[in-house]
């Protein structure tokens, strides 16, 4: 850190000054000092000629005072000049010292603003929020991630969908919504959410042409679109593979949006979100939501980060829209 901050704060150039070897140093020593990974070093020698003393200097870094001394000597060493002259009164700073003096108060200040700026991101709703879950649940969560933005502009979204599992743990996302048995990762906050209400619902096209079942006894002389995987764990999958014979489901896919768009062009009956299809006049419900066809839904953040303004305001948000916070 002190490195890259240096450089950038340095004014050196490649020309001999034509100092070398008077006792005096030039910038571009300071900062090979600085490149030595000894920055404790360099400001314990910067409050030192501020404080003009050791126990000045011990007192404002909280450290003892044979330890400034160590620092100062061990500094020079390395740099082969003397930062100091020491009297009676104190310390006070060579030309070099000088030099370092002006080089290590703008980094000091530097490293100050940077601690605000990254303190005040844990309290400021801004910047990237990246939200993850199944394409499935996009309805509930492309609504949620814009009424939020909308209460909060400087927020930019980011929002992932994939059957993978995002590992929060490595930062690939702030908020994850799974749904399931309870996710067991032990550094992250894991909260109930809701249950997804699924029901069977076909287009009027497909009435039309194939009628409409008059009950669950009727459905085995019905066509179905359903997930490509038999193995899939969804408790309405389950259910439907158990019941229709496997030769009237004749339209099969591993994706969401598909078996959504194949039911609304008829290909067959299909399980849906009621929120989901209650947006689509065409639709038709087949059969009402069943308890057993419903999966609990979790809430996921990385406990580093389930505190910080912006996670828990998007939290907040995101279970009043869905009708789960406490006021609703």
């Amino acid at each position: 850190m002190a490195d890259s901050v240096l450089s950038e704060t340095l004014p050196f150039g490649s020309e001999d000054d034509g100092n070398e070897g008077d006792g005096n140093t030039d910038t571009v020593s300071i900062l090979e000092a600085a490149r030595m990974n000894n920055w404790d070093e360099v400001r314990t020698a910067y409050h030192v000629a501020q404080q003009g003393t050791v126990s000045g200097a011990a007192e404002v870094l909280g450290v003892h005072h044979a330890t400034v001394i160590r620092h100062i000597d061990s500094l020079e060493q390395r740099l082969g000049v003397k930062l100091f002259q020491r009297h009676a009164r104190g310390y006070t700073a060579t030309e070099a010292g000088q030099d370092l003096l002006r080089v290590a108060k703008t980094t000091d200040e530097q490293f100050h603003q940077l601690e605000g700026r990254i303190k005040g991101r844990g309290s400021d709703v801004s910047g990237e929020l990246v939200v993850t879950s199944l394409v499935t649940f996009a309805p509930l969560l492309v609504g949620a991630l814009t009424t939020f933005r909308e209460a909060y502009p400087d927020v930019v979204v980011r929002y992932l969908t994939d059957d993978r599992v995002f590992r929060l743990e490595y930062g690939e996302a702030h908020v994850a919504l799974r749904a399931g048995k309870q996710p067991q990762e032990p550094d992250n906050v894991v909260q109930p959410f809701t249950s997804e209400d699924i029901a069977l619902y076909a287009s009027k096209s497909y009435i039309a042409r194939h009628g409409m079942p008059e009950g669950e006894k009727d459905l085995p002389e019905h066509l179905f679109v359903c997930h490509d995987d038999i193995e899939n764990k969804a408790p309405f999958h389950r259910w439907l593979w158990s019941t229709i014979p496997h030769d009237r489901v004749v339209f099969r896919t591993k994706d969401s949006r598909v078996t959504e768009r194949a039911v609304q062009e008829g290909a067959g009956i299909g399980f849906l979100g009621v929120r989901e299809a209650s947006q689509n006049p065409d639709l038709v419900q087949i059969l009402p939501p069943r308890e057993n066809w419903s999966a609990p839904l979790w809430l996921v953040t990385h406990v580093d980060l389930h505190r910080t303004a912006k996670v828990q305001a998007f939290l907040t948000h995101l279970k009043d829209y869905a009708g789960e916070g406490p006021d609703s």
